[in-house]
């Protein structure tokens, strides 16, 4: 795949990138240049090969998924200007 000067302008323009007349030759280069890397890539075999998170085989540290209050209600509700049976109370807004 080859990029063109107007692909160039319409890149900048969808990135909001302000490009001079004089940048997209050397700006079309360097995305001919990336594409090209890309499509090497894909000519690599990766059969067989399980993804990776790090390049040091770990596993991910993993916490218990426990619902809870965070045992700070009481903290929460005391920034509250008016509470009622342990909730916030809050005007009535519709009639």
């Amino acid at each position: 795949m080859s990029v063109d000067a107007a692909t160039v302008r319409r890149i900048a323009q969808l990135a909001r990138i302000a490009v001079k007349d004089e940048e997209v030759p050397h700006l079309q280069g360097e995305l001919n240049a990336m594409l090209a890397f890309i499509e090497q890539l894909s000519e690599v075999d990766v059969e067989g090969i399980e993804p990776m998170t790090s390049v040091m085989p770990m596993e991910m540290k993993k916490r218990h998924d426990v619902v809870n209050d965070g045992e700070i209600s009481g903290l929460v509700l005391a920034n509250a200007p008016v509470t009622e049976d342990h909730f916030f109370l809050v005007p009535k807004v519709v009639e």
